[in-house]
């Protein structure tokens, strides 16, 4: 399924955070959504599934137009790990994980097989099998981050939508995350969108990437290719240096703010 957003502008409390962004998301690819604080990032990756409906401009999905969806249908194909969630603390991991079938659930129904199956399967993705009966509040943070995102697996979406996944984690866990998306993306060819901070993730664990700028579209294509220092420098006006690491990817390391005027 192919996700397109098309014009889309938005302003908060009078400050333009889009102005006519247009982009595309492949079926089946991973696309990696960078660019400064307060560029727009979050804001676009809410717009793409309506969590934020204040936008001019489109978003449709093969073609047609998200708004005429429904939200219970659009739950059914597209999830989304926002940055700002909670849970009651007396939720257990399973209980937090079966949250993301509400959306299959008949009105009356209880859990089906079918049910049992996406919510099994999508703790042994996270491998939190073992944790299943555990409270939520009792994880780790890295633990607690592989909860929720069981819980949008569970939802089995054609599009998973991930508003910085590795914020606040160790590098361990940070690779963890990131190795548990690559492999949904594999097995399912689930269609991922994320927004990332660290840009050798992003060079790494995507198909393509969108850098978000001055509330447009700085540039958009093969990590590789346009993630560069020259582009570190321009978009967050640091000097880089680049290196190959022990697997033969090239890395980028930021060394040092770039003064104002050069």
């Amino acid at each position: 399924m192919n996700l397109s957003a098309d014009k889309i502008c938005v302003t908060l409390g009078g400050k333009e955070i889009l102005r006519g962004v247009s982009c595309d998301f492949p079926s089946g690819k991973r696309t990696a959504i960078i660019g400064p604080n307060g560029a727009g990032k979050s804001t676009l990756l809410k717009v793409l599934c309506l969590l934020n409906e204040k936008f001019s401009g489109r978003v449709t999905l093969d073609g047609q137009d998200l708004r005429t969806f429904g939200r219970k249908n659009l739950s059914r194909v597209m999830a989304i790990l926002p940055q700002e969630r909670d849970a009651p603390n007396d939720t257990t991991v399973r209980q937090l994980v079966s949250f993301g079938r509400f959306p299959h659930r008949k009105f009356f129904g209880g859990t089906s097989s079918e049910d049992e199956a996406a919510i099994s399967n999508a703790l042994k993705l996270t491998r939190l099998t073992d944790f299943q009966a555990r409270q939520v509040a009792s994880l780790s943070g890295g633990e607690r981050q592989r909860a929720w995102l069981a819980m949008t697996l569970a939802q089995r979406p054609k599009i998973l939508l991930l508003d910085e996944p590795t914020t606040y984690l160790d590098i361990a866990h940070q690779l963890e995350v990131m190795d548990i998306i690559a492999a949904v993306n594999k097995k399912f060819r689930t269609t991922i969108i994320m927004v990332l901070h660290d840009i050798n993730h992003a060079r790494l664990y995507s198909d393509a990437v969108i850098i978000v700028k001055d509330s447009g579209i700085f540039a958009a294509g093969d990590p590789k290719k346009i993630l560069t220092a020259q582009t570190l420098g321009a978009v967050f006006n640091v000097a880089a240096d680049t290196f190959t690491n022990s697997a033969g990817d090239e890395i980028i390391f930021p060394v040092k703010k770039i003064s104002q005027g050069g």
